[in-house]
């Protein structure tokens, strides 16, 4: 039996620092390679020397990496230019293109602001980046002449894909982050029922079932209306591209409807850019968005404007969306340390912060906060509303049902609800799960295939059989067949076609059933009655009836019988036994 060993560097029953070793066949790959943003010392980034002292390329054959986030990517130039890696790294175009815009955008915070001297330079990330091979939804990209690799919608953000990788008969798919519902600006993930060896899903939200996303906005704008209406400022933490774009364009309507005039204010420069790749990657939106964009651009606001750092001490209600998401660093927390102390203002977390954050701490009911050596007082209100776009439970258990995998890994996610929903999954759809922890080792084994021809005979005569009684298309169908090994090459024939082959007579073997009748039936009648309930059922199948009342279906013979020498009848039936492998296509 053959095996597919698992190992997260990170990830693993953690959220954050996405970085899984996947061994199939003879291969390794790395799926992801992201940063922990709740650390700034050396579990900032995965611990490589667990897979080797040194260069990694002899003993990494690929990296793929399934979206912008820095918890996703964040560490791939610490890994490729100061570890040392050259082998192949294969994303999404919409990834390659805005990656390294939030990974310089972290290396300035970390080293201009905080004066970190062990990180990465510009010039390594642009070095990085030329390592990267981008591949398009749906294509068929072979790595080696083993690896197979092909990337899938995943929803969540711009340019984020599940990959399904191949290597030799044995198959994995790596979800990433992916979301299972449409929203404003992006569809919902979608993959083929591939039926892999491995599902590796991320489990956020292992244990969310969420309310209604219509319920979820009205509260979000009734409490920013209530919050601005009463002269107070509210805080919105967001990553530059994603849930950014969503609620924008939920303040833009609403701002729209209601002829508000408090200002909105977005991070400076962020918009323009997120416009600009919103336009460039338009196929990557959902069909509303591809329908409105010749007419109208949902990107470009009218209400919102670019924020500048003095704005932060101005009079008066406003809104502000700010990056970082988690409170971690950059503007969003030197806006957050000013407003904090103050009761009118708001602060509202729209999706998950990671442990170590301040967004986790604030989230977690902190009155006093310790930044920079500063203590800031909490007086402002928080609200959490999840428009994360991360799956639910329900989504999660969505995707598995759709996938038909063999076996389930998760990772991204807390250890006591991944448990929750290992069980769940295990319970409700009979597969094995798995949930390693960072440096564990998760061991599947895998079914090696049997490969078989079908005779074309044998196909022909299932045409037929079915054109009569069509099976249903979402099902699969029977082949009954004998399985003949000939010239090393195994091939389910017909069985008549079988024994020519081999020189063997056929032998058949009719089994029989006798159904005794009540003492007061009529067996003529209770015959006939058997007929017409089988001519009624059987519609598409021909019922064959004969002048003694007896019927039969196909190999299938009823009639009747008197039994033994008395006056009782019962109604025999028979059918011809052949010696039979069925299969499933």
């Amino acid at each position: 039996m053959a095996e597919i060993h698992v190992t997260p560097l990170g990830a693993g029953q953690d959220v954050g620092r996405s970085c899984i070793i996947a061994s199939i066949g003879s291969k390794n790959i790395m799926l992801d390679c992201g940063m922990h943003m709740g650390y700034n010392d050396e579990r900032r980034f995965p611990d490589f020397s667990y897979i080797v002292d040194g260069n990694l390329t002899d003993h990494i054959d690929c990296v793929i990496i399934s979206h912008f986030h820095l918890d996703h990517c964040g560490a791939l130039p610490f890994m490729t230019e100061m570890v040392g890696y050259n082998g192949p790294i294969y994303m999404t175009h919409p990834t390659k293109a805005i990656a390294p815009i939030l990974l310089e955008d972290m290396r300035k915070v970390a080293v201009e602001r905080k004066g970190e001297t062990n990180f990465f330079t510009s010039a390594m990330i642009k070095d990085c980046m030329k390592k990267v091979i981008a591949v398009n939804l749906h294509q068929v990209v072979q790595v080696d002449n083993e690896i197979e690799i092909k990337a899938y919608y995943a929803g969540h953000v711009l340019g984020a894909a599940m990959f399904h990788i191949k290597v030799g008969t044995q198959s994995l798919v790596y979800t990433g982050d992916y979301n299972m519902t449409p929203d404003r600006h992006l569809g919902a993930a979608w993959i083929d029922r591939c039926r892999p060896d491995l599902l590796i899903s991320e489990s956020t939200y292992a244990t969310t079932i969420r309310d209604s996303k219509r319920c979820r906005e009205r509260d979000f704008l009734k409490k920013v209306h209530e919050c601005v209406n009463n002269g107070g400022k509210v805080l919105i933490p967001v990553f530059a591209l994603g849930r950014a774009q969503e609620l924008c364009i939920l303040l833009e309507t609403y701002w729209e409807r209601m002829d508000l005039k408090v200002p909105i204010y977005f991070a400076a420069g962020l918009t323009e850019k997120a416009n600009s790749y919103y336009k460039m990657f338009i196929s990557w939106t959902n069909q509303k968005i591809k329908k409105t964009f010749v007419r109208r651009n949902m990107f470009e606001f009218k209400h919102i404007k670019p924020f500048d750092k003095s704005y932060i001490d101005n009079p008066g209600p406003m809104v502000v969306f700010a990056t970082p998401g988690m409170l971690h660093a950059g503007l969003s927390l030197t806006i957050f340390k000013k407003w904090a102390p103050f009761e009118q203002n708001m602060l509202i977390m729209p999706g998950y912060c990671v442990q170590g954050t301040v967004g986790a701490q604030v989230l977690g009911g902190a009155k006093k906060i310790e930044i920079d050596r500063q203590t800031v007082e909490v007086k402002l209100s928080v609200e959490y509303m999840s428009f994360s776009a991360h799956a639910d439970a329900k989504g999660i258990m969505q995707l598995i049902q759709y996938c038909q995998p063999k076996n389930v890994l998760l990772v991204h996610g807390e250890g006591k609800k991944m448990d929750f929903l290992k069980n769940q999954i295990q319970t409700e759809l009979g597969i094995d799960c798995f949930m390693p922890a960072n440096g564990e080792t998760a061991v599947i084994k895998t079914a090696l295939p049997v490969h078989a021809v079908i005779d074309q005979g044998l196909l022909m005569k299932c045409k037929q059989k079915y054109e009569m009684n069509p099976p249903d298309p979402k099902r699969p169908c029977l082949v009954h067949g004998v399985l003949v090994v000939k010239d090393d090459v195994l091939t389910l024939m017909d069985s008549q076609k079988a024994a020519d082959e081999l020189g063997l007579p056929k032998q058949e073997l009719i089994l029989s059933c006798p159904v005794p009748l009540p003492d007061d039936s009529q067996p003529a009648t209770a015959l006939a009655k058997i007929s017409n309930k089988v001519q009624k059922d059987l519609v598409n199948w021909e019922v064959v009836t004969r002048r003694d009342d007896s019927f039969c279906v196909q190999s299938v013979d009823v009639s009747l019988r008197q039994k033994d020498q008395s006056a009782k009848f019962e109604i025999l039936v028979k059918w011809l036994y052949e010696v039979i492998y069925t299969f499933l296509v």
